[in-house]
Order: structure tokens, then C-alpha cells, then sequence
């Protein structure tokens, strides 16, 4: 299949600064304000200014051809923290929520995610795959063709390798890209009721779970919550050290809602990102910011659990390297929505529009260490967007509806929320 898309405001994403997408020059998004972009057998062929040459030189004539009209044509987003594989529902404990219960409060009495734990514990795989479906069909529809997906409601180790076992199948009935994380440290088993049980459910977390998920999905990023009722930094540390000598990278949740002080020691241990940070001290944030780990902050969990957000304005003048994401979980953040996660980070993390569209699409590819996307360059994967609007600030402007006309993955028309006759 060949595409030429033309009359296209065009954010290639490619303005990079020498020693790569950090700090103040996160927002170069690399803009062409009138130009094309040819797409053959999945890749970018060729990226113009202006109007494409007739015939377009060495390259086949487009079985497609599309007129954008002026609109943007990005980079399609990569949401790279998700926990969307789950079953059951949460909607009691959003009602306490509502009535004033803080959410630690929820989780000590069973409910948060120790309630989903019960629900993917009593789910098959099968039904787990099929939930999982459904929900990156509406992630797709929204711009969304890579995306990084957690285990974590598991907590045993049957569990746990189902939940694994779901998300790869899930991702062979899918147009996108699916980047599996085992999130073993995500709570405490609900069964765990004494410290002696604790202790005993970490020690197997860590001498059987662990050990199975290496054999089965040997260099799987290992993932934890670091937090009161969760799991503390000692656990973490211990946790963490194992899977780095097993060959695993490391990501951990940290500073939801405390500053437990995990971020120096994650900077020493060169994991890949620390996520969250609502509650991360100025020092911890500014040491984050210096060093080769990635900040990852979820506006869409400040909007629904706490109304707190962590601050991407300083991290990026102290020259951090950062991505948004979404967090889409049953609980704390259920929104699958990255235009939404782009609208709360411009209006409550403190960043710039041109920044958020670039911790929504380049930056998070660059985590993921995925090195053929999140650019519009020649070589590379064509998964791209097509806005409805012909300015990107729109984007984060707006917030509540779909700004996207036209997904692409694979270089293949994914997701249309236009007819189609309208752009061709």
C-alpha cells in the first residue's frame, strides 16, 4: 500500500537538541506549515515542504491519496503507563471517593486495587483478552498506536503470567503496538493480613514470581508501587536489585502521595523511569531531571483522585527528560484518552502545548526504546495522527471529544472518525 498525504501542517517531531529530547527543548516539535509525506509498505518514504512533485520521483504513484485541508499530521501517541488489562468494576469505591474517603483509606479497607486483584483473579484469560480488546479499539480511535501495558492485578504467580499471557495475546488482535511490563510490586496480596504474611508474600514475590516471569518473558521490564500500603523502598530496592541481575530493566511507581526518597537510589540503579511524582521533594525532582532517567507524570490521576499534579515546569528547566501518559486503571485514572492526558498536562503540570504533544508522542517512544516511531522522518514506522484542526495548540486547548479525523499504524488506515470521502 502506498499513501501520499499532502496540504498538511506537518509536526515532524524531528527538531531534536544534540544530546536528545530533554529540558527546555522538549517543544521543538519540527514543523513543515505546508507539506507532504508518502508512505509505502508501512515505512516514510519521503517527507516534502510545499506540494508533492508530479510524478513524485522514484517512488510509485499513491494507490491513496489523501488531502489534509491544512491539518496537522503528527506523530500518533504512545501512551507508555497503562495498567488496561482488568476486569470488574470500581464504581462503589468512586462513590466513597465522592463522599470524602481518601483513597489510602480505600486500599487499607480492601478496596482500590486489591478489589481488582479479587475480580482478575477470578477472570480467565480469554476474558481477560477479550476486555483488553475492546479497550484499545477506543484507544486506537483517539490517536494511541503504541502502548505500554502493565500486569499487576494478579499478585500470585498464575496470576501475575496470565495477566502476561493476555496482554501478548491481546496483542496479536491488534492494528498498534503492545509493550508488556510486569508491575509484580503493584499492592500487597489482599490475603496478606499480618506482617508475617507480608513479609511472606514479598519473599515470594521475589523468589518464585519473579523467577517465572524470567523464564517466561525473559528481559520484561519489572515494574512497583512504591508507597504507604503498598510497597515500601526497601522492598522495592530488594525486588528491583533481583530482576536487574536477571537481566530485567526496571520502572517504579513513586511520590503518589509521599515522598518516600526512591528516586536517588532509582537514578544510582539506572532504571528506566520513575512515575508519578506528585509528591517528589524540589532536590529529588531536580536530581531526576539530571540524570538519564525519564520522569513520567499522569495529569488524568491528579484530575480524578487528588486534584495533585507534579511539576513538569521545573523538571523540564532543570533539563529532564519527561513523558505523560495517560495511567488508564480501573480506579485512579479511568480515561484511555492521551488528548485529554495533553489538555490537563498544559493546564496543571505547567507545560506548554508544543511540550505536552511532544511527552505524549516522541519522548515516550524514546523511554520505550523504541527507535522506528514517534517521528515523521524518512525510515521511519508510519503511525500518524491526522487532527481535525489545522493548529496543534488546539490539542491541548480543548478537552472531552476526539480531536483526531485519521489514525494510522503500520502505515495502514487504522481508525477513521470522518468519511472518508471528506479528505480524498
Amino acid at each position: 500500500m502506498t499513501i501520499c498525504i499532502h496540504n498538511a501542517r506537518i509536526l515532524t517531531l524531528s527538531d531534536t537538541h544534540p544530546k536528545g529530547r530533554r529540558g527546555t527543548h522538549t517543544g521543538n516539535l519540527g514543523i513543515i506549515d505546508r507539506g507532504w509525506v508518502h508512505i509505502r509498505n508501512g515505512s516514510i518514504t519521503q517527507v516534502g515542504k510545499g506540494t508533492p512533485p508530479t510524478p513524485i520521483s522514484q517512488m510509485q504513484l499513491a494507490e491513496r491519496d489523501i488531502d489534509a485541508r491544512g491539518r496537522v499530521l503528527m506523530p500518533s501517541f504512545t501512551d507508555c503507563h497503562t495498567h488496561l488489562c482488568w476486569a470488574g468494576q470500581r464504581l462503589d469505591e468512586w462513590e466513597a471517593k465522592l463522599a470524602g474517603t481518601p483513597y489510602l483509606d480505600i486500599l487499607k479497607a480492601g478496596g482500590g486495587i486489591l478489589a481488582t486483584v479479587r475480580a482478575v483473579r477470578n477472570a480467565s484469560q480469554t476474558q481477560l483478552t477479550d476486555h483488553l480488546t475492546q479497550r484499545l479499539a477506543w484507544l486506537l480511535r483517539e490517536g494511541t498506536t503504541t502502548v505500554e501495558i502493565k500486569s499487576g492485578y494478579g499478585l500470585n504467580t498464575e496470576s501475575e503470567l496470565k495477566m502476561l499471557r493476555a496482554i501478548t495475546d491481546a496483542d496479536h488482535h491488534w492494528q498498534g503496538t503492545i509493550i508488556p511490563t510486569a508491575c509484580i510490586g503493584h499492592a500487597i496480596d489482599p490475603d496478606a493480613n499480618t506482617d508475617s504474611d507480608r513479609t511472606s508474600f514479598m519473599n515470594r514475590t521475589i523468589e518464585e514470581t519473579l523467577p517465572a516471569i524470567t523464564a517466561e518473558f525473559p528481559g520484561i521490564t519489572i515494574d512497583a508501587y512504591c508507597e504507604d500500603g503498598a510497597w515500601s523502598r526497601q522492598d522495592c530496592i530488594e525486588l528491583f536489585d533481583r530482576a536487574l541481575d536477571a537481566g530485567h530493566t526496571v520502572r517504579v511507581h513513586a511520590d503518589q502521595f509521599n515522598p518516600l526518597g526512591l528516586i536517588p537510589h532509582a537514578i544510582d540503579r539506572h532504571y528506566t523511569s520513575v512515575d508519578h511524582l506528585e509528591a517528589s521533594t524540589p532536590q529529588d525532582l531536580t536530581r531526576l531531571a539530571e540524570s538519564l532517567t525519564f520522569g513520567v507524570m499522569l495529569p488524568c490521576s491528579g484530575f480524578h483522585t487528588d486534584a495533585r499534579y507534579a511539576d513538569a515546569r521545573a523538571f523540564l528547566d532543570a533539563g529532564g527528560r519527561l513523558a505523560i501518559a495517560t495511567n488508564t486503571n480501573p480506579g485512579s485514572s479511568p480515561s484511555q484518552s492521551m488528548p485529554m492526558a495533553i489538555a490537563l498536562a498544559a493546564r496543571f503540570n505547567g507545560l506548554t502545548p508544543a511540550e505536552a504533544i511532544a511527552c505524549a508522542s516522541a519522548t515516550p517512544t524514546d523511554l520505550l526504546g523504541l527507535t522506528d516511531r514517534g517521528t515523521i522522518e524518512p525510515g521511519c514506522r508510519a503511525d500518524l495522527a491526522l487532527l481535525r484542526t489545522t493548529d496543534e495548540r488546539t490539542l491541548a486547548f480543548e478537552f472531552g471529544g476526539n480531536p483526531i479525523d485519521m489514525v494510522f499504524s503500520r502505515g495502514e488506515l487504522a481508525a477513521i472518525n470522518e468519511p472518508l470521502e471528506r479528505w480524498c
